[in-house]
């Protein structure tokens, strides 16, 4: 595989987003699509509130031109990662739209946004159908697999794109929190995706790379812009995507496990909550409950990369062991 590709493709990423920045801001803020900060979350992040937001769509925007100028070849797995890109991302722009432009504080109700994501699922797993993809799912670290004939392997697949997606939207809560999360995971995918010897998996994930570090150049802290869903779920389609085409669902598991820890602290405090009438957390996300906790913003972004990291380099040992 072309490693020059791969670099070019991130390198030209990253301009666009940082070209496409500083316009897209200025829009933003005229159009007054400003982020509203809830009143029960860190009382710190209260001067965020009309930090122009919906900056997703630079990452979209900057990874769409990048991913088609570079991707020469356009099969099946191509239109399925960029259709969970652009689909997903889609959903989360409905999403941000309506809590601004509508003053809906939750934008699109949970089964709507639910909809959304379960119809662009449904057409990933009919490309898949088409394309006679593998049904067999691998362990990592080993040489074993299992495989789920029939139709148990397209629900998984549901189940996964609209989970990944989810514990991605659920990371994005601090300045430059999952750019950089999401960067690392990408980066590592990447790898994944050129010992698989997939050039559209391995060029998606480079222009995913560019786009979000240029895009990390305006969102660290203290941020310019927010991602907003547009940019969160977009990120999401394209990890799960890229772990399916490269049939690496379970690693995902080991590369995401930040994504992973964010979702199941929801998870558990909102089951802890209902059942015991306690919290685990003093706030979920977890990397709420670490500003809570005391924390600065930039020592719990900056320890979520570290550890993203270290999943990353034990995911890519794993994968090694296939």
């Amino acid at each position: 595989m072309d490693f020059q590709l791969i670099l070019l493709t991130i390198g030209v990423s990253f301009i666009l987003a940082v070209i496409a920045a500083p316009l897209f801001i200025p829009l933003l803020r005229r159009l007054k699509f400003g982020q509203q900060i809830r009143g029960e979350g860190p009382q710190s992040h209260l001067k965020k509130a009309g930090t122009p937001t919906m900056g997703g769509i630079i990452i979209m925007v900057a990874f769409t031109i990048a991913f088609l100028k570079f991707t020469n070849k356009m099969d099946t797995d191509f239109y399925v990662l960029l259709i969970a890109s652009l689909g997903f991302g889609l959903v989360g722009f409905l999403d941000d739209y309506i809590k601004i432009v509508f003053k809906r504080s939750l934008g699109l109700t949970a089964k709507q946004k639910l909809f959304g994501q379960l119809l662009f699922a449904v057409i990933i797993c009919i490309l898949l159908i088409r394309n006679g993809h593998s049904t067999a799912i691998g362990i990592p670290g080993t040489h074993y697999s299992f495989d789920w004939t029939g139709w148990f392997y397209y629900p998984f697949i549901v189940i996964m794109m609209l989970a990944i997606s989810n514990a991605v939207n659920f990371t994005d809560g601090l300045d430059g929190l999952l750019s950089g999360v999401s960067a690392i995971a990408f980066g590592a995918f990447a790898v994944v995706a050129i010992q698989a010897t997939s050039l559209p998996a391995a060029v998606c994930a480079a222009a995913m790379i560019g786009a979000v570090l240029g895009f990390l150049v305006f969102n660290a802290h203290p941020a310019k812009v927010f991602m907003g869903d547009t940019g969160s779920l977009g990120i999401g389609g394209a990890i799960a995507a890229i772990a399916i085409v490269t049939k690496s669902e379970l690693l995902f598991l080991v590369i995401g496990g930040i994504f992973v820890i964010e979702m199941l602290s929801v998870v558990l405090q909102v089951g802890s909550f209902k059942l015991r009438g306690k919290r685990i957390f003093k706030m979920s996300p977890i990397h709420h409950h670490f500003e809570l906790s005391g924390w600065s913003e930039w020592r719990v972004v900056v320890t979520f990369w570290a550890v993203g990291l270290v999943l990353a380099g034990i995911g890519l040992y794993l994968n090694k062991g296939l």
